[in-house]
């Protein structure tokens, strides 16, 4: 599902028009990523909860020339997702 699909599927389960759904698809889309740019945790019961991580630096090699490479320390977002979805995944 893709954000247009995604909106469509909310103007049908709601009384919401496409323009409504719209700006609270985004609305939702930019609280989440600024919360998580300023390092929050962000959970959502039922559903899952999103965080930042550190990965460390580590040292791989390119498949085609079979040079060493290290790939440098970064943040990432993991999500782990909450006991309802996960009953309701299975």
């Amino acid at each position: 599902m893709n954000k247009t699909e995604l909106i469509n599927a909310i103007t049908q389960s709601t009384d919401l028009n496409k323009k409504e759904a719209g700006k609270a698809v985004q609305g939702f889309l930019e609280t989440v990523t600024g919360s998580l740019s300023r390092g929050e945790k962000i959970s959502l019961t039922g559903f899952g909860t999103f965080t930042i991580v550190n990965r460390a630096a580590r040292c791989c090699r390119n498949p085609q020339s079979g040079k060493k490479m290290t790939i440098p320390a970064r943040k990432a977002v993991k999500f782990r997702p909450g006991k309802k979805l996960s009953e309701q995944v299975q």
